[in-house]
């Protein structure tokens, strides 16, 4: 029997079903949805599968029961009344300017009008939008659905322009505003987006919306659970010829899930990415399918503005609150990060108030490896630094307990950085250093807790220990060596006290490790010292 196709690409649920593409089933979650609320929120990363979700609700309401014949919801004793629908993709409007926007938004209701052969006699977008849901009740003598996609395009498009965002948010807060006041004519609204913005800042009528992105009984709405992978694409995994896998001894199925699996929004389902799973059985190779088909630039600016979270990203421990919202003007990296798909939720465990304390963590090979060089190139402008070569050099140098070579290749990586990207921060440079090892395959932990106080980076490389110690000290342009070395002693002595003092080291000991502290003293982009001790 010849593979089902795969729906790369394919958001349209009649399309799937009716082209007999793989499908995976997220009807039982729809069911739940229609019938126990009206009004929902729901945050995803991109592709991750939110489109295609709200076009299978919209054919839920369609009242096509037939064109769910082999799915859950089929025989779950739900009647498939319809509904009319007014969809609206948020990510096909224009954004430029808030003018821009008014007019996109009268466009694409003009569009939906049209189809129904309804007249249009309004200018302002929130008019035509409540005229639209009340002439539609009418016509059809059913409560209307509404269906918003990438709701907050408009907002994230000038996330770091103050000024365009907060045009852009008073729109939207006035256009779907007027929900609230429609409530006697709808059946059903779902706001989908990759941000979520303030309730008072958009949704502001909406007291009733609920929120389910961290919500635990539709954690695997969207995207491929491990079940979901075994049960859907089974006959793939065994059918795919990935060259060089048998070679190297290496199981289809752990280098899938080593690869795309990891995400969690409640800290137990695991979920596959949908998009890099797809991209790798059209393509046959393993590569970061989902980084590459676009990355924010508006987080890459926001790590150069301030680097020092980057480092400490990796198993940070938040309260739930500082994860629910963004506020524009006080734009946090951490909830952006989340909901971008950069990070996911390892954990999740509650403090004596009740309050939800969450783990972030990387989700996987592909987002880890990606992000890591993508910081590295924002930082540098110079994202590869000839990576193959430089790699063999590190490894080479930490191989041997070189730590001469590893002062060298450091001061490689920060003599290619432009001097107008340069930032005169302790933070920049710890980024920096932990991005290149990270980048080129290095396990390093940053920003380490002992029990009395944090080193700022330990590296384990087979038998050998590196603990590192980062100081910045400001040092006038055109110094001299004289006042360069009176400024770097202090700097590097205060360093390896440091990380003897804190015992940075103590856990290694007797365990059979060559341990090396490395303590570096950075007075600008190219001048870079090192004091070093082999315990």
């Amino acid at each position: 029997m010849p593979l089902k196709k795969l729906p790369l690409g394919n958001q349209s649920f009649r399309k799937i079903i009716e082209g007999g593409y793989v499908y995976v089933d997220k009807t039982k979650y729809i069911y739940k949805l229609v019938n126990e609320a009206s009004y929902y929120f729901l945050s995803r990363p991109r592709r991750f599968g939110k489109s295609l979700l709200l076009d299978t609700i919209s054919e839920v309401f369609n009242g096509d029961k037939e064109l769910f014949e082999d799915l859950w919801i089929h025989d779950s004793g739900y009647t498939f009344p319809k509904y009319p629908v007014i969809r609206l993709d948020m990510s096909n409007v224009s954004t430029e300017s808030s003018e821009d926007l008014k007019k996109s938004l009268l466009t694409s209701l003009s569009i939906i009008s049209e189809n129904e052969a309804l007249p249009i006699v309004d200018e302002v977008p929130s008019d035509v939008f409540k005229r639209l849901i009340i002439t539609l009740h009418k016509k059809y003598g059913q409560k209307v659905v509404v269906l918003v996609d990438e709701y907050d395009k408009p907002i994230l498009d000038h996330i770091l322009d103050e000024e365009a965002a907060e045009a852009n948010r008073k729109v939207l807060r006035g256009f779907f505003g007027i929900l609230k006041s429609m409530d006697p004519y709808l059946r059903f609204s779902m706001f989908t987006g990759v941000s979520k913005f303030a309730k008072t800042s958009i949704f502001s009528e909406l007291n009733n919306l609920s929120d389910i992105t961290l919500h635990e009984e539709y954690a695997g709405i969207c995207g491929f659970g491990i079940d979901e992978l075994d049960e859907y694409f089974g006959d793939h995994i065994e059918n795919a010829p990935i060259a060089g896998l048998e070679e190297k001894g290496a199981n289809l199925r752990s280098e899938i899930l080593k690869w795309y699996d990891g995400y969690s929004w409640d800290g137990k389902t695991r979920l596959v990415n949908p998009f890099s799973l797809l991209s790798f059985f059209d393509q046959k190779r393993f590569s970061s399918f989902w980084y590459a088909s676009g990355s924010p630039k508006f987080l890459m600016d926001l790590i150069k503005e301030n680097p020092g979270p980057y480092s400490e990203l990796e198993d940070m421990r938040i309260l739930d609150f500082s994860l629910d919202t963004i506020n524009l003007g006080n734009i946090s990296l951490e909830p952006l990060l989340l909901q971008s798909g950069y990070l996911t939720i390892g954990s999740v465990e509650y403090d004596e108030h009740f309050d939800a304390i969450y783990t972030l963590r990387m989700p996987n090979y592909e987002v880890g490896r990606a992000f890591h060089l993508q910081v590295l190139s924002g930082l540098s402008n110079s994202g590869d630094l000839k990576a193959s070569q430089f790699r063999i050099g590190m490894v080479n140098a930490l191989g041997n307990g070189d730590l001469g070579a590893v002062l060298a290749l450091m001061k490689s990586i920060f003599a290619s950085i432009p001097y107008h990207i340069h930032v005169a921060l302790e933070a920049y440079y710890h980024s920096v250093f932990y991005a290149a090892l990270n980048v080129l395959g290095f396990d390093i932990q940053a920003e380490v807790a002992t029990s009395r106080g944090r080193v700022d980076a330990i590296l384990e490389l087979g038998e050998k220990v590196y603990i590192f110690e980062f100081k910045y000290e400001d040092c006038p342009a055109g110094a001299s060596e004289e006042e360069k070395t009176k400024a770097y002693t202090p700097s590097l002595d205060k360093a390896m006290d440091q990380i003897k003092a804190k015992g940075y080291y103590e856990k290694f000991i007797g365990r059979g490790k060559e341990i090396y502290l490395a303590a570096f003293a950075f007075l600008g982009r190219d001048s870079i010292y090192m004091k070093a001790e082999v315990l």
